[in-house]
Parts: C-alpha cells; structure tokens; sequence
C-alpha cells in the first residue's frame, strides 16, 4: 500500500468508481491505497464526492498549515508605519535556538562572562564593578561597527 498524498487524477478515479457503485475495498487496491484512505476522502466534503471539490478541500488546508501569523492588521499598520515614518529599519529577526543567527550577541554574551559567570547573580556586583564592566565592554572595537567602538558611535550619533 502507498503512502502518499492523493493526486487529483486519483481523486477522478475516486469518484468514477465510487459513482459507479464499487467498494472502498476494490477502489483502495485498484489505486493501492489503505481502505481507510479511500473512506476519509470520500468523507472529505460534507455532500455527494467531487474530485474536483475535493482537491480544492485539499488545496485550501494544505496552503493554511503550519504556525499563524501573529500579525494582526493593527500591528501591520502599526509597523508600517514606523518603517515609512519614524525610518525604522526592518531587520530580520533571528530565530529561536539559533545562536549561529546571532553572532555578534553570542560574542557579547561571552565577554560578559569573563566578569560574571553562569549562576553568579548580577546582584552581587557593585555599582562600581557594573561601570567598569560597561565601560570595557563599550570601549572595544567591533567588526560590524566597522572597528569602531560603540562609544565612538554613540558620540558620533549624539553630533548629528
């Protein structure tokens, strides 16, 4: 038996055997497919079988798989319009689980961990100790700021 996805010439010979009185389990071996995929596709559309209906059926679920979008018109109009009039830029955004995605991140993180390990909790370090940890951290050239530093930027920003 097969275990493919029904062609529409399949759904045709679905509905020619079917109109002309044949069993599922004749159509199933005809077309060597489960018995019990004959029966849900003959149950597929909630009237007489058309193969035609039933490959639009088809069509339609097949286009609405996978995850729904979470962009409601408000939040369309909402970006849009901060794209076309407060400039902002439309960056992809990386994925879940993907640090590969994140490079430049992923290096910041492992700096960061040179001051502060895993588990130790921010909390216990000093103002003090924060503003040195933020200062060398904004003092050291980056490849993606062109090898500046994200202070000389920031100035640079501040000018303008």
């Amino acid at each position: 038996m097969s275990t493919t996805i029904l062609s529409f010439q399949n759904r045709v010979v679905i509905e020619t055997l079917h109109s002309e009185g044949r069993s599922l389990r004749y159509i199933a071996n005809y077309l060597g497919f489960s018995k019990n995929t004959i029966f849900n596709e003959l149950h597929r559309l909630n009237s007489e079988y058309q193969a035609e209906l039933a490959q639009t059926d088809f069509e339609q679920k097949v286009s609405q798989r996978g995850r729904k979008s979470s962009l409601t018109k408000n939040l369309k109009h909402l970006v849009e319009e901060k794209i076309q009039v407060q400039k902002w830029s439309p960056e992809q955004v990386a994925h879940a689980y993907s640090p590969h995605e994140r490079g430049s991140n992923e290096n910041r993180n492992r700096v960061l961990r040179r001051f502060i390990p895993k588990g130790q909790a921010i909390e216990e370090l000093s103002d003090r100790q924060l503003v040195q940890i933020n200062w060398y951290l904004n003092s050291r050239p980056l490849k993606c700021l062109n090898w500046r530093t994200p202070i000389e930027i920031f100035l640079l920003n501040l000018r303008h």
